[in-house]
């Protein structure tokens, strides 16, 4: 199998899909603060990760990894020098000084970009026919940043495992929460993908050495034909992780889904349906009682709500993304609408309080 070099821009969420692709041997820069940077060059990133059957976690550390791992700023990158650029920061932050000119010459090269945010940038949303693209710039916090990516040379990979900086830990660690699969479509050229055939074989084949012998490990990555497969992330989002979303704070994503499972199977159903108007098989979604199972375990309120309690005044608005794309299509839902209607309000007193 061949070694790629790869540019993750994007240290904390990145480090998860890193620490899986270091098995196969391949080197990873990584775009990030210069604090978490520094921390990453001395000592590497090390990811806690579940293993079922097992009492204790698995604990991975890059620099015992057969991979190598370098991290740095967004300056002075040449993204031409890679074969494979992975999106792993959240939509807003890609407008930030340094982070935008380096989407931009990211673009200008060519080179396949991956993108593992909850909010498919905007060329990946204009792989989906039939839609008013310029109708849905206003869910993200900044499109023109986009402008200069080619969606023949984007695609879009779920970030379904869930993880979190350990509240001790240090900005080089991760905890991962919900052991689950990366699903990634494919792209639109056929060398491309096979870029993202060969990481999951590497990531499939990859064992860790044990004190009981080789085990396995989860948190797979998928390659998929379907353009929609990495959709079925919306409905989990927008009945879960967007709900987390209180008027005065925020509550836990099990308690989002389950302290009204009806409204909560509403919400993911009527997003699946959408998905399915676009183009999507139901097979290639995750049915609500799949998702409703999963978020049993989901103890803390989802990023987009800490984000908002922290004041930030920009976050992911998947959920107004999806709201826009059901109106295109004639639809609505009245806890969509309130949910984002929520979420502007919360986000125009974090403005307000910041100005």
């Amino acid at each position: 199998m061949p070694t790629y070099n790869i540019l993750f821009m994007g240290a904390s969420y990145g480090s998860l899909l890193a620490s899986k692709l270091l098995f196969g041997g391949h080197s990873i820069h990584l775009v990030c603060l210069p604090a978490e940077a520094d921390l990453i060059n001395a000592d590497g990133f090390k990811v806690t990760l579940p293993v079922r059957g097992r009492n204790e976690p698995v604990l991975l550390d890059s620099r015992k990894l057969p991979g190598k791992v370098t991290a740095g700023p967004a300056a002075g990158v040449d993204p031409a020098k890679f074969d494979l650029v992975g999106l792993c920061m959240q939509e807003p932050q890609y407008r930030a000084d340094g982070v935008r000119q380096l989407l931009d010459a990211v673009g200008r090269s060519r080179v396949p970009c991956m993108s593992i945010m909850n909010m498919p940038p905007l060329p990946y949303i204009k792989r989906i026919a039939g839609l008013d693209h310029a109708a849905l710039e206003p869910a993200y916090t900044d499109p023109r940043v986009w402008d200069s990516i080619d969606p023949k040379k984007i695609t879009l990979n779920s970030p379904d495992p869930q993880a979190i900086r350990p509240p001790e830990g240090k900005a080089n660690e991760l905890l991962v929460t919900l052991p689950t699969n990366f699903k990634c479509a494919r792209f639109d050229d056929d060398k491309d993908t096979q870029i993202v055939r060969n990481l999951a074989k590497d990531v499939e084949a990859a064992r860790f050495d044990a004190p009981e012998g080789k085990i396995e490990l989860p948190v797979k990555l998928k390659a998929y034909d379907s353009i929609f497969v990495p959709l079925a992330k919306w409905a989990m989002l927008l009945a879960g992780n967007y709900r987390c979303v209180t008027k005065d704070g925020m509550r836990t994503a099990q308690e989002a889904v389950h302290s009204d499972i009806e409204t909560s199977r509403s919400v993911y159903n009527f997003v699946n349906d959408l998905c399915v108007k676009l183009g999507a098989a139901p097979n290639d979604l995750v049915p609500f009682e799949k998702y409703a199972a999963a978020a049993q375990s989901l103890s803390r309120p989802a990023s987009a709500a800490r984000a908002l309690n922290n004041g930030a005044p920009n976050i992911e608005r998947a959920d107004k993304l999806v709201q826009l794309i059901a109106r295109q299509k004639g639809l609505s839902h009245p806890t969509i609408d309130a949910t984002v209607a929520l979420v502007d309000a919360r986000l125009e007193t974090n403005r307000k309080k910041a100005a």
